[in-house]
């Protein structure tokens, strides 16, 4: 083995040495964590197994041992000797009847083990019947048999029962291994519910004149004040309060006591750690002075100063912790929107890598037509010679003599040949050029067997340039899907910007004129893209969110805004959604009229009017060949197909080619169908006309009528198709009329057709898109003396500027809103 490969060797074995590092460091923290847990609960069970409630009863040990043989099998020994263990110590001691029941439990167990029926959501019923027996039997063989003590045991079994539901629920969300960040209602129950439970374990110790219970309640009611505010706040202070009471029945005024400690806690949680253990100290201390003596009221102060050291020393991390855990605190929100934005990127980034793998695809594509349009025209004549010259001049006895000793007199004569047969002028045998037949006793045989060559050759040359159309066409269909992805990339990327501040700047200006709304949600904040939804339960007949919301909205973006839509409640006392966006500048009023040729209900002809959703409407005529349904199904084919790609974003021309390629695809049959297109940007009135074998348009100003033509065939017979486009900056007041040929032919031929529609169109009285597009009509019907000789569409659309409704206002304090940098 040489240096480099020993190097090689050393570098290897270091990179193992490394990983394996890192793989110990890493089961060192997760069997540190683990440890943690496990510390704390054995600490827990043997709190639990030295708490008593209603003087006697002991139902906590049982449950949370049941859920810890399910949840923890690697410590459900530890913890069982603790439950002991603190039943020995407990106020009245009961450690055998403790480990009875476990014991109980852990056969009943077991035996459903044996019949794989063993499952957490049998640990209640399990913890029910382990406790009956056992306690049945205490009772049984003692001097206490009666009704009331009977009671007393099917009390105790049935809150053994509930516990275990509790702490099912409880337990992952003390140990942080439950898998969901948000927590329901009643599991945070559940945990205040095991938090009082564990301090009922401490009734009894007593630290300077203080009760550890209480300083424990006191300080838990803190936490979670300063986590949740003020309802979270008396709902621990009077969890904890009546939990405590069972213990001690002196203890029954800790219940109000401590709820109303934590109301006041919760309050003045803004305030900082100080402001809550104020509102702790003056709620504990107002009853303790009512209710109690002298020294009951300097213990109680003691336990609540106690309780607020023990929460200035707990930092602010374990506090925002807790918070992220409880629904409605900024915390829980932030938490969210935090693993919102998450999951925005990774999709932004799958999307962005599929919209690259598309475009290598195209690129690939690309690629190998460019190779296969790099063969030289040599070369093709060179396969086409040595075609000719095996079928006609293997047999020939001159070969040699023309192919070795002739060479370019010979290469020459056939080059010659085979362009008269190019330009189709093959001569008779008789009319031949002498130098052909002097050099060529077969020539006439040769032209013959070259003119049949040379129609396979163009034949493979047809279908070569299909196929190569072919591919370009999925190239460039490929690199459109690609740029679409990428924009959709881009827009959740944007969407996924931080919007709490401008959310919360709408908020507050709304409610400062005195409207309470319910939400605020702001999707995108780009200019002339603006997108916001507002929550409210507004009484109807006054409409407050066109006639003050969107003025106020347009002062604070500095730019008009509409009410998009409004969606009202699917339930009776849900609030009705509103969507606020920019306003455009320009809106369009339309009109149509048509009739089917004979009169028939079914016309050939289909039209579209759509907003695209990116401030562009398209209006557009397709025509189908022919009448009927046969011509209805051509023609609403490529105007749906053509619409569902303009509104995903696809670029114009290539969305026409596609449609071609649909239609070329739908039927081995001739058909076809024309397309006339105009795209108006709502924001600029800057108009794109795409004509395909359609019959010119006309743009009417005024006196004026402006004709739009181009030149090119129908989509749908040949595969390569010309697109021309036309651009035009419309004015407000124009109005565009687009037909089909039934409406434009209508004069025949021995008229100017366009001078006779333009005619027609100045003379118009009239501004009205409908009147305009029903005068049309009934003009042509009327010129054929009410004939209708051919399918007759008329699709008329005026540009007017937009005027808003209501006008911005000014509102003493409402700045202007910095909208965030559009994402590139």
């Amino acid at each position: 083995m040489g240096i480099p490969a020993l190097k090689r060797a050393g570098w290897f074995q270091k990179a193992v040495q490394r990983g394996k590092d890192m793989r110990a460091v890493k089961g060192a923290a997760s069997m540190l964590l683990a440890k943690k847990w496990t510390i704390l609960l054995v600490a827990i069970g043997f709190l639990l197994g030295r708490a008593v409630i209603l003087e006697s009863l002991m139902p906590f040990a049982v449950a949370y041992f049941a859920v810890l043989y399910f949840m923890r099998r690697d410590i459900y020994g530890w913890v069982a000797i603790s439950l002991v263990a603190g039943s020995w110590f407990a106020v009245d001691p009961a450690p055998l009847w403790i480990a009875m029941e476990i014991a109980v439990l852990f056969l009943l167990m077991k035996g459903l083990e044996a019949y794989e029926k063993a499952e957490l959501s049998t640990a209640p019923i399990l913890v029910f019947t382990a406790t009956l027996l056992v306690q049945l039997f205490n009772i049984f063989i003692g001097d206490t048999l009666s009704w009331y003590s009977f009671m007393l045991v099917v009390v105790e079994a049935a809150l053994a029962f509930v516990l275990t539901l509790v702490f099912i629920h409880a337990i992952p969300v003390l140990t942080m291994t439950k898998k969901s960040a948000a927590l329901k209602h009643e599991e945070i129950i559940c945990v205040m519910i095991l938090l009082a439970s564990v301090m009922t374990g401490a009734v009894g110790w007593m630290m300077y004149g203080m009760s550890a219970e209480h300083v424990m309640s006191r300080y838990l009611i803190l936490l979670f004040a300063m986590a949740g505010g003020a309802p979270l706040g008396a709902s621990v202070g009077v969890i904890g309060g009546l939990i405590l009471s069972l213990a001690d029945f002196s203890a029954l005024v800790q219940m109000s006591m401590l709820a109303f400690a934590g109301l006041l806690a919760g309050l003045l949680r803004d305030g900082g750690k100080m402001a809550a253990a104020f509102g702790l100290l003056l709620g504990t201390s107002i009853l303790s002075i009512y209710i109690g003596t002298g020294p009951d009221v300097m213990s109680s102060t003691w336990e609540s100063v106690a309780a607020a050291t023990l929460l200035l020393l707990t930092p602010r991390g374990v506090i925002r912790t807790i918070a992220r855990y409880v629904p409605g605190t900024n915390e829980h929100v932030k938490s969210q929107h935090e693993y919102a934005k998450r999951v925005r990127e990774v999709t932004a980034e799958r999307v962005s890598q599929f919209s690259d793998v598309f475009r290598q695809l195209s690129r690939s594509f690309g690629q190998l037509n460019q190779n296969v349009a790099e063969v030289k025209r040599e070369e093709e004549i060179g396969h086409f010679m040595n075609a000719v010259a095996e079928r006609s001049c293997a047999s020939c006895h001159r070969q040699k003599a023309c192919w070795e000793d002739k060479f370019f007199h010979t290469y020459k004569m056939m080059t010659d040949m085979m362009t008269t047969v190019e330009e189709n002028q093959v001569p008779a045998t008789k009319d031949q050029p002498r130098t052909w037949g002097s050099h060529c006793v077969k020539s006439s045989q040769v032209l013959t067997v070259m003119k049949h060559q040379y129609e396979m050759h163009q034949n493979n040359k047809h279908w070569k340039k299909q196929i190569l159309d072919s591919r370009q066409l999925v190239a460039d269909q490929l690199l459109g899907v690609s740029q679409v992805m990428e924009d959709l990339s881009k827009e959740i990327k944007r969407e996924g910007q931080t919007l709490h501040l401008q959310e919360e700047q709408i908020r507050e200006a709304v409610e400062g004129l005195g409207l309470s709304i319910q939400g605020v949600d702001i999707v995108n904040l780009e200019e002339g893209n603006v997108e916001i939804e507002v929550y409210h339960s507004f009484e109807r007949g006054f409409d407050e969110c066109r006639k003050i919301i969107a003025p106020l909205l347009s002062d604070i973006l500095g730019e008009h805004i509409a009410v998009k839509t409004e969606v009202p409640p699917a339930k009776h006392g849900e609030p009705t959604m509103v969507t606020f966006g920019s306003a455009k500048q320009y809106e369009i009023e339309t009109g149509v009229a048509g009739a089917a040729k004979g009169g028939d209900l079914l016309s050939g002809d289909s039209f579209s009017l759509v907003e695209l959703g990116n401030g562009k409407f398209a209006v557009a005529i397709s025509d189908g060949m022919g009448n009927g349904e046969r011509a209805r199904q051509e023609s609403s084919a490529a105007l749906s197909i053509l619409q569902q790609l303009l509104q995903s974003g696809m670029d114009e021309k290539l969305a026409v080619k596609s449609v071609n390629s649909v239609l070329l695809l739908r039927s081995s049959e001739e058909m076809y169908a024309t397309v006339d297109l105009a795209i108006v940007d709502l924001y600029t009135a800057h108009t794109t006309f795409m004509k395909i074998g359609s019959t010119p348009s006309f743009i009417k100003r005024g006196k004026e009528v402006i004709p739009v033509t181009a030149n090119n065939l129908p989509i749908g017979i040949i595969q390569d198709i010309d697109v021309d486009f036309v651009s035009m900056q419309l004015l407000p007041g124009d109005t565009l009329v687009m037909m089909s040929d039934g409406i434009y032919d209508a004069p025949g031929h021995a008229v100017n057709k366009e001078m006779w529609m333009k005619r027609i169109i100045s003379e118009m009285q009239t501004d009205d898109p409908q009147e305009i597009a029903d005068t049309l009509l009934e003009t042509v019907v009327r010129y054929h003396e009410g004939e209708i000789v051919d399918d007759m569409t008329v699709l008329v659309a005026r540009v007017d500027k937009h005027l808003p409704e209501w006008a911005s206002f000014r509102w003493p304090g409402v700045t202007r809103m910095e909208r965030p940098r559009t994402v590139s």
